[in-house]
């Protein structure tokens, strides 16, 4: 791995990218539930829901290449959930256990914690994830339940393991604003 490790904001011109490693993923992975990988188009109207919503989404590059990608995206579309946020993080196989995927999610907490956010929630498909597990563990999450068999992917029935962060003052104190722009919830 070279060492020229930059997390900048993603662009339309990453999308090819994203939407390859995301079909990688699904195609080969339990850490989506999906079965079919979306297409560019997919991935173009996810990154722009997620940028409307003012949320932050996140490319890693070494040495100029992609390395990786990560956002943050509404755990539920209610507005009491609007302090609350989903992580999603995905690095290249060949570049994983290297860093990659802890500068993007420190990253992504930062802007979140700057943002006013007061949680964040990973939702990791499948128990034997522990690639994921030990990230989140490492970027200060805590084990909060699982479903058990919750999903059926690459013929087994796969756990769903949650894990929550604190953000900034977490519950500490009552938040500030009107949390995510959720319309009509």
């Amino acid at each position: 791995m070279g060492t020229d490790l930059i997390i900048r904001d993603a662009t339309a011109g990453d999308l090819p990218a994203v939407t390859a490693l995301y079909g990688h993923s699904v195609r080969t992975g339990t850490g989506s539930f999906e079965y079919d990988p979306p297409d560019h188009a997919e991935i173009t109207g996810r990154f722009a829901r997620i940028r409307d919503l003012g949320l932050p989404w996140l490319t890693a590059e070494i040495d100029g290449a992609f390395a990786g990608y990560a956002y943050a995206g509404p755990f539920r579309m209610r507005a009491g959930y609007g302090w609350l946020v989903e992580d999603s993080v995905y690095v290249e196989p060949d570049l994983q256990g290297r860093g990659v995927g802890a500068a993007l999610l420190t990253a992504l907490i930062d802007r979140c914690e700057a943002m006013g956010l007061r949680q964040m929630v990973a939702v990791i498909g499948d128990a034997d994830n522990t690639g994921s597990i030990r990230l989140h563990d490492r970027c200060g999450f805590t084990l909060a339940g699982a479903f058990r068999s919750a999903g059926w992917k690459l013929d087994g029935w796969r756990d769903v393991i949650f894990m929550q962060r604190a953000l900034g003052p977490g519950d500490g104190e009552p938040p500030a604003g009107d949390g995510l722009p959720f319309v009509g919830a």
